[in-house]
């Protein structure tokens, strides 16, 4: 019995083809502002006239300065996270945005990368049909009032990079502004969409494009590529 119960164990093995080592999921990475939707600190300067708001990480590299002006900023005009959200609610994504991200969606992973908050993006995110968000959160107590700020992890735009390269991920990553550069030297290929003279300029590695079709072909000749 145990010599037959052997036998049928080795035939057992011996037609289970050994495993092999999957190939790499595709991945894209896009930050948001800017890429998919407006500027939503651009929009809700333009409503205000308050013209300190329209600056973004196009213009400062270090985001907790940049936040730290806004929320100064916010508070000398007595302004909170109630009207901030009603720009927000009459906000849309950038034309060509939510066609864009089905059609990637079909071919690959996909997973926005944002210095925004999630207090801001839901509305714009139910519009895009809910895709993979990794963004902060803001604090504010019960009038409304900005306290403060919670970063999900510093630099987690290149950390999310690399730790998706690390489970085996090739990564095509794409944003516009400065806080984007370091995921886009994470990925395999990083791609500068719509960005300003000034990034261009300062980053000439990264292929520049300024409309979807041709990013989406940037982004499959770079997986073609990897």
């Amino acid at each position: 019995m145990g010599a037959a119960c052997s036998s049928r164990g080795k035939g057992l093995l011996s037609a289970t083809p050994a495993l092999k080592r999957p190939d790499a999921v595709k991945i894209v990475c896009l930050d948001l502002e800017g890429v998919l939707v407006p500027e939503i600190w651009i929009d809700f300067a333009e409503l205000t006239g308050i013209d300190a708001l329209k600056a973004t990480t196009r213009d400062i590299a270090d985001y907790d300065e940049l936040m730290r002006m806004r929320l100064e900023t916010l508070d000398a005009h007595g302004l909170g996270l109630p009207d901030i959200e009603r720009v927000i609610d009459r906000m849309s994504p950038l034309e060509g945005a939510a066609e864009f991200l089905r059609d990637l969606r079909a071919d690959y992973q996909l997973v926005i990368l944002s210095d925004t908050f999630y207090e801001f993006a839901r509305p714009l995110m139910a519009q895009l049909d809910w895709p993979t968000l990794f963004c902060h959160t803001l604090n504010t107590d019960d009038s409304g009032r900005i306290t403060g700020y919670q970063l999900r992890l510093a630099d987690h735009k290149r950390a999310a990079v690399e730790a998706f390269r690390q489970l085996n991920f090739q990564v095509v990553a794409a944003g516009d502004s400065y806080n984007d550069t370091a995921m886009l030297g994470a990925a395999n290929q990083g791609i500068l969409f719509s960005a300003p003279d000034n990034v261009i300029a300062e980053f000439p590695q990264f292929p520049v494009t300024n409309d979807y079709q041709h990013l989406r072909a940037l982004i499959d000749d770079a997986f073609s590529r990897a």
